[in-house]
């Protein structure tokens, strides 16, 4: 999560899914993966990437746990991230922090939980007389995997917010076997010299704080996670909740996201990095220009038909009419 600094000290946002997985046969388990592969099955794959499918099987098919209570421990994080750096880029470990925070919401029909939470300053800066991203790990409490990293955000800098598909690591979600099979079975590979260009921007700009937005379910996401965190600077997240009160917010998600995080921050300055296959990107990045003048600095879009005879669907650019040439660019080369 990421947390921003106001009048009454620090809001942190947290978020996740409460859940427990059914036990389910194996037998049944190839069964449901099968549905997510195409010309394939799972008895065909070597056999780490049947175990990968299997596990992303299991964290799809899960009951969700409505009206649960969440409690999370906060402590000092010494590293997240993979930039090079000490501690993995994108902030610094603070000298305080540590406390136990109570989630003032039970979790919804769909076992999700999504709110701003003040906590203690117990030895943190003040996000208005500091520049440092302040760096803390999330503990749930009753969970062997319910940790994460969450990331103190001064009131002014500069946020990088990033796409991962195609612009971070290879999908293909333009070729749907390849895609899947690219997200339920294989490894995650880096795009190009991309955590070349992020762990620069990480060293060469300080104090830049890395947000990785991505519209893939929630609880399919520990893959991301990970293969972020091995490989690009340490950073907040967010994915696609499973539940929504406000269909409107469904059906735009990314946009829902994205005016989040620029309203949590009406003073910091955005880049916006992604690629041209999505049609959500391609009218949500020019529209935050229009919606909170001042505060895009630059969009990047991968190119992504011309560096892949793969893609061949055609992308739309209306939205960028009337915007500054300067404040946006389509690349091919990293």
């Amino acid at each position: 999560g990421y947390g921003n600094w106001t009048d009454q000290g620090w809001n942190l946002r947290l978020h996740g899914n409460v859940y427990k997985q059914p036990d389910t046969s194996q037998e049944k388990i190839d069964d449901l993966a099968n549905i997510f592969l195409i010309d394939t099955s799972v008895e065909e794959l070597p056999p780490d990437q049947a175990d990968q499918a299997r596990n992303v099987t299991r964290s799809i098919f899960v009951l969700q746990q409505d009206e649960k209570n969440v409690t999370f421990e906060l402590e000092p994080a010494p590293t997240a991230g993979a930039s090079g750096e000490q501690g993995g880029g994108g902030a610094v470990t603070p000298n305080g922090g540590n406390q136990r925070i109570e989630f003032p919401y039970p979790t919804t029909d769909q076992g999700d939980f999504d709110a701003f939470v003040q906590i203690e300053g117990n030895g943190l800066e003040d996000g208005n007389t500091t520049s440092d991203i302040q760096r803390l790990n999330v503990y749930a409490q009753g969970s062997e995997i319910g940790n994460a990293t969450a990331y103190l955000v001064p009131t002014t800098g500069l946020t990088i917010i990033s796409d991962i598909d195609d612009i971070l690591r290879v999908t293909k979600i333009y070729q749907p076997k390849e895609g899947l099979l690219n997200t339920f079975a294989r490894p995650f590979v880096q795009w190009k010299n991309m955590p070349d260009i992020y762990a620069n921007w990480s060293r060469s700009i300080p104090d830049t704080h890395f947000h990785y937005l991505t519209t893939t379910p929630e609880q399919v996401t520990r893959n991301y996670m990970d293969f972020i965190y091995k490989t690009y600077p340490g950073g907040s997240f967010d994915t696609r909740p499973l539940n929504f009160s406000d269909v409107s917010a469904t059906l735009s998600i990314r946009k829902y996201l994205l005016d989040r995080i620029f309203e949590t921050y009406p003073e910091r300055k955005f880049v916006l990095v992604a690629d041209t296959t999505n049609s959500d990107v391609m009218k949500a990045y020019p529209q935050m220009t229009k919606d909170f003048p001042g505060q895009v600095q630059c969009i990047f879009l991968r190119n992504t038909s011309a560096t892949d005879d793969g893609n061949r669907f055609p992308y739309d650019t209306s939205g960028f009419e009337g915007l500054d040439r300067s404040s946006y660019m389509f690349f091919t080369v990293p």
